[in-house]
């Protein structure tokens, strides 16, 4: 009788206990499901970072810093590269029909902040914000073929922010030569009819069909090769360098070749764009001022083409290259920046901080 009980109350045991090892197992089972799950669809979620000021910011890419000709921090490495400054350290300027002397000083300011991304109203530097809520049709894709089907395309959507920092941090204040703004969110792709029409594009930007050719697209080599070895030629403005061609200003790109040189490529669109559009300056010179006072060191004029050796790119997400390559020129060779930066399969959202030269008469 006893042996009975004692083998009845074992099986029961061995039941309790097979299937609190069974609970275990599906505890596990789901907690694997929870971390790894999410990972499968990962690429069609919005993606991104709030940008860290003191880990993300390449700080070393304000220089080099110039009194007139005088350079402090100029070198050969892309983010020490700089353009030609005014010879004259003196500088005169006019407020109120009065000349006032001040000194001519170069640096580069981090003024702007781009999302590139594959999903609509994505805010990527916004810490992965989707500020449109709602069955939302992906519109944003990226494919790539090959062996006979050679399908290298791609389509991004762009935002474009004011972004100030070192005003907006206070870092410096009462300087002349800073742009004192806001954080502001001054362009969505996905609100303008003419990012995902490339028809319509062109109809509002004609010249395009002046650089839609094979000997313009050739002649970009030589942009190529100058963004490598210094800055990119400003009369070559149809070009972004090794990373393709500026026009159409869309989201569409028919060359793709990886994450990285197509959102380098849209980053440079989208400053081309805001050029375009008379939104942008032309804030680098390398004239003194004149004798009487004034001249583009006095003031910033609005520049319908792009200045592109004015400006250089830092990324900031999905990884900074703060602690890497820093900024680089626009049309830099996207093998020097690009190891490790996405997942090659399907891609990623990418975020630019935009570094732009600033040469002004300090009074």
């Amino acid at each position: 009788m006893n042996n009975t009980k004692d083998s009845t109350f074992g099986e029961a045991s061995c039941r309790i206990v097979a299937k609190g090892r069974m609970n275990h197992r599906q505890i596990i089972i789901a907690l694997i499901m929870a971390i790894f799950l999410p990972m499968s669809s990962y690429a069609s979620t919005c993606q991104g970072k709030f940008v860290n000021p003191i880990t993300d910011v390449c700080w070393s890419c304000l220089l080099p810093i110039s009194i007139g000709g005088f350079n402090i921090g100029k070198g050969s490495v892309p983010k020490k590269r700089d353009t030609k400054n005014p010879s004259s350290p003196l500088c005169l300027c006019t407020k109120a029909n009065v000349p006032i002397p001040g000194i001519a000083i170069g640096f580069w300011e981090p003024v702007r902040l781009v999302d590139i991304t594959r999903t609509p109203y994505c805010m990527v530097n916004l810490g992965g914000l989707q500020i449109a809520s709602g069955n939302l049709n992906k519109v944003s894709s990226y494919a790539r073929g090959y062996g006979d089907h050679h399908s290298h395309r791609s389509f991004y959507h762009v935002h474009y922010y004011v972004y100030p920092l070192i005003y907006w941090l206070e870092l410096i204040t009462d300087f002349i030569c800073l742009e004192q703004s806001t954080f502001d969110i001054a362009y969505i792709s996905e609100l303008d009819v003419t990012w995902n029409d490339e028809k319509l594009q062109t109809l509002l930007n004609p010249e395009v069909f002046l650089f839609g050719n094979s000997i313009a697209q050739a002649a970009c080599v030589i942009d190529c090769a100058a963004s490598t070895v210094h800055l990119p030629r400003d009369e070559m403005f149809w070009c972004a360098g090794c990373w393709g061609n500026i026009y159409p200003f869309s989201g569409a790109n028919a060359d793709n070749v990886g994450g990285i040189q197509s959102s380098s490529l849209y980053a440079t669109r989208i400053i081309a764009k805001m050029h375009r559009l008379g939104l942008a300056q032309e804030t680098s010179t390398d004239q003194n001022t004149s004798l009487t006072g004034g001249g583009k060191l006095c003031r910033k004029s609005r520049a319908m083409k792009i200045k592109k050796s004015q400006y250089k790119l830092q990324m900031v997400n999905p990884k900074s290259t703060s602690s890497g390559i820093g900024c680089f020129p626009l049309g830099l060779s996207d093998m020097i920046y690009s190891s490790f930066k996405e997942f090659p399969y399907d891609g990623q959202d990418f975020g630019y901080l935009i570094f732009r030269k600033v040469n002004c008469c300090a009074f």
